[in-house]
C-alpha cells in the first residue's frame, strides 16, 4: 500500500481567476484521495512550486503550511502503523486539536458498516464504497442530524461540479477528466436513498428526506440511448488487429457483449459449461450478476467465434482499461459514437428490435426488471423512423 501526501490549490477548480480558493493536504492511498483544509486561501498566481509567493504574509503562511503539513504526515504514519483507515476528518482533529461532544463520524461509520451486508452482488456491492468516499470528500454529513434536504441539494450541487477519477492508464495517456454524468450523480443519490432507507427501518432517522425529494434527482436524457449501426457493428468485427494484442482482445470482447447482450460483469463471469446445445444452438438461462433476474442466452455465430478463439472462454479486461481501449477501436473504425462496454448491450437491443424481434423476448434476453426499461430502444428506433418522414417532407415541398 503506497501513500503519499501533497499540497494542492483549489482541487474542486471553482475559483474564478483572481478568486481565492482554499490549500488543501490531499492524502492519496492506493488511487484513493481524501482532502484536509489548511484554512489558508491565495490566489492562483500566489500559489507556486508549492510555495506562496507575492505576498506580504507570504513567509507567515508558508511557515504555518510546513507545520500543518509536518503534523499531518506525523498522523498519517501513525495511522498507517496502527493498520487503521485514513479518514480526513479524524486527522484534522488531531492536527487542530478541534475537539467535539459528538460521536465522530457516526453516520458515514454508520452507512460504511452496511455496505458489506447488504442484499446485493459484489459487483453492485463495490459501487456503494465511492459514494463514503464521496460523503467525505463534501464534509457536510456526519453525523445523523445533518441528514437534511438542505444537505442533500448540497451533496448534488457538489456531485454536479466534481470531476471524474481517473485510472492510472488514462492519466498517463493525458486524458483529461471529465465532469460526471447525470447517470453517475443520479446513482450517488439512488446509493444513498437506499442505505437511508435502511437507516429509517433501524430507527436511526426518523425520515428519510428522499421520500420528500420524489423525482428531483433523475438519470438525465435516456430518451437518446446511442447504439451501432449494422454497417459500425460489422466494421468494429473486420477491424485488422494484431493477432493477441490488447486492442485485439478489447475487440473481441465487445463484439462478443454486442452478440450475446450480456453486460460487462455478466460476459466476464461467462462460463460456456452452464450451456446447452439444444436443437443446434447453445443455450443458457443464468440470472444477472448485478440484479439477479434471470435472462435468456443463445449465442450466435459471431460469438461463438470469440469462444473458439479463446477455448470456451471470453477475454478477461479490466473495465477502466477496456473502456479506453474501446476508444481507440471506434476511433480506428470511424465510429463517432462514444465507445463504451455498455453501449455493446445498447446495440444488441436495438438491433434486436431493429431485426423485428418482440419487445417482451429482448426483455427477457437482456434480463431487465421491467418492459418499461427495454422500451427505451424502441423509442430510439422510432427517432430515426421520424427522422425518416422528416426527409419524405423536405423532398415533398
Amino acid at each position: 500500500m503506497t501513500t503519499t501526501t501533497a499540497i494542492i490549490h483549489d482541487h474542486r477548480s471553482r475559483a474564478k481567476k483572481n478568486q481565492e480558493a482554499m490549500l488543501e493536504i490531499r492524502i492519496t492511498t492506493d488511487r484513493r484521495h481524501v482532502y484536509l483544509s489548511t484554512g489558508i486561501k491565495v490566489r492562483k498566481a500566489e500559489w507556486v512550486a508549492g510555495r506562496v509567493i507575492n505576498r506580504l504574509d507570504a513567509p507567515v503562511l508558508n511557515d504555518r503550511l510546513a507545520i500543518i503539513y509536518k503534523k499531518v504526515g506525523d498522523e498519517v504514519n501513525r495511522a498507517l502503523a496502527a493498520g487503521r483507515e485514513i479518514k480526513a476528518r479524524e486527522i484534522r482533529r488531531q492536527v487542530f486539536e478541534v475537539k467535539e461532544a459528538q460521536q465522530d463520524d457516526a453516520l458515514l461509520k454508520w452507512l460504511a458498516a452496511q455496505i458489506p451486508v447488504l442484499n446485493v452482488s459484489e459487483g453492485t456491492r463495490k459501487h456503494y464504497w465511492p459514494l463514503i468516499d464521496r460523503l467525505e470528500e463534501f464534509d457536510k454529513m456526519h453525523q445523523w442530524e445533518d441528514v437534511t434536504i438542505e444537505n442533500i441539494y448540497e451533496f448534488d450541487a457538489f456531485l454536479h461540479a466534481r470531476h471524474k477519477e481517473l485510472s492510472d492508464t488514462a492519466r498517463l495517456a493525458g486524458v483529461k477528466p471529465q465532469k460526471l454524468s447525470d447517470a453517475g450523480i443520479y446513482n450517488y443519490h439512488k446509493r444513498l436513498r437506499a442505505l437511508l432507507y435502511r437507516a429509517e427501518r433501524f430507527g436511526k432517522l426518523a425520515a428519510n428526506p428522499y421520500a420528500r425529494l420524489r423525482g428531483q434527482f433523475n438519470r438525465g436524457d435516456t430518451e437518446n440511448t446511442e447504439y451501432l449501426t449494422e454497417d459500425e457493428m460489422t466494421a468494429i468485427r473486420q477491424l485488422d488487429l494484431e493477432r493477441g494484442s490488447t486492442l485485439d482482445i478489447s475487440r473481441d470482447l465487445f463484439v462478443f457483449q454486442m452478440y450475446t447482450g450480456l453486460a460487462y460483469s455478466d460476459a466476464q463471469a461467462f462460463d460456456f459449461s452452464k450451456y446447452k446445445r439444444i436443437n443446434g444452438a447453445w443455450r443458457y438461462i443464468g440470472r444477472r450478476r448485478k440484479t439477479s433476474v434471470a435472462y435468456v442466452s443463445e449465442l450466435l455465430p459471431p460469438a461463438v467465434e470469440i469462444i473458439q478463439k479463446y477455448q470456451g472462454q471470453v477475454p478477461h479486461v479490466n473495465n477502466a482499461d477496456y473502456n479506453h481501449r474501446l476508444k481507440e477501436i471506434g476511433r480506428m473504425a470511424g465510429i463517432e459514437t462514444r465507445m463504451h462496454s455498455h453501449l455493446a448491450r445498447h446495440t444488441f437491443a436495438t438491433w434486436m428490435l431493429s431485426n423485428n424481434v418482440k419487445m417482451e423476448s429482448v426483455k427477457q434476453m437482456l434480463g431487465h426488471k421491467s418492459i418499461i426499461t427495454t422500451q427505451r430502444y424502441a423509442k430510439v428506433l422510432a427517432e430515426n423512423v421520424y427522422e425518416d418522414y422528416d426527409k419524405v417532407k423536405v423532398r415533398m415541398t
